[in-house]
């Protein structure tokens, strides 16, 4: 079996993820889990909120810093920590009669980051939202049709979260 461990005996291949059984240890170690690294890059207040406002087209420091209030030096740190991390890009500008400046564009990897973003701002509609309509909503480019962020299996068809189960390869 190549040290992979066989779970089709365990609890946890036969019960939806949302009946998962009490466990003293998560099965990895974050030091070897993708979304404990995945939470070091972006998984702070300020860190989120200028992804945000960049999927938004915000590129500027001065917009950010405008937009989000957040402290220069917090901005300066987590915008070097986003470009280091390869979700921004840092492009030149110039307006004329002023110096050159950086914008600070989402590559394809930041971009990556919208359905997980656009899933966030879905579930703070849902259970954030006061029964209030939100405040945007999401649709097919070029029509429409409402979308809404979920799982699909290979062949395109709609997984639900209780459908989930955590298979680990080891």
């Amino acid at each position: 079996m190549n040290g992979a461990l066989d779970l089709e005996s365990e609890l946890f291949q036969i019960l939806p993820m949302s009946q998962i059984p009490l466990a003293r240890r998560s099965p990895i170690p974050p030091e070897n889990c993708n979304l404990a690294r995945t939470i070091e890059i972006v998984g702070d207040r300020w860190t989120l909120l200028i992804l945000r406002a960049a999927l938004y087209g915000v590129r500027r420091f001065d917009d950010f810093q405008s937009e989000l209030g957040c402290p220069r030096t917090v901005l300066s740190g987590r915008l070097r920590i986003l470009v280091d991390a390869g979700l921004l890009t840092k492009k030149a500008y110039k307006v004329p009669g002023k110096r050159a400046r950086p914008e600070y564009v989402l590559s394809a990897m930041g971009m990556s980051l919208r359905p997980i973003l656009i899933g966030l701002t879905q579930w703070g509609d849902v259970w954030l939202g006061k029964g209030e309509p939100p405040p945007i909503s999401f649709t097919k480019a070029g029509s429409k049709t409402a979308i809404r962020a979920g799982f699909v299996d290979p062949e395109g068809r709609e997984v639900r979260p209780d459908q989930i189960r955590a298979v680990l390869r080891g």
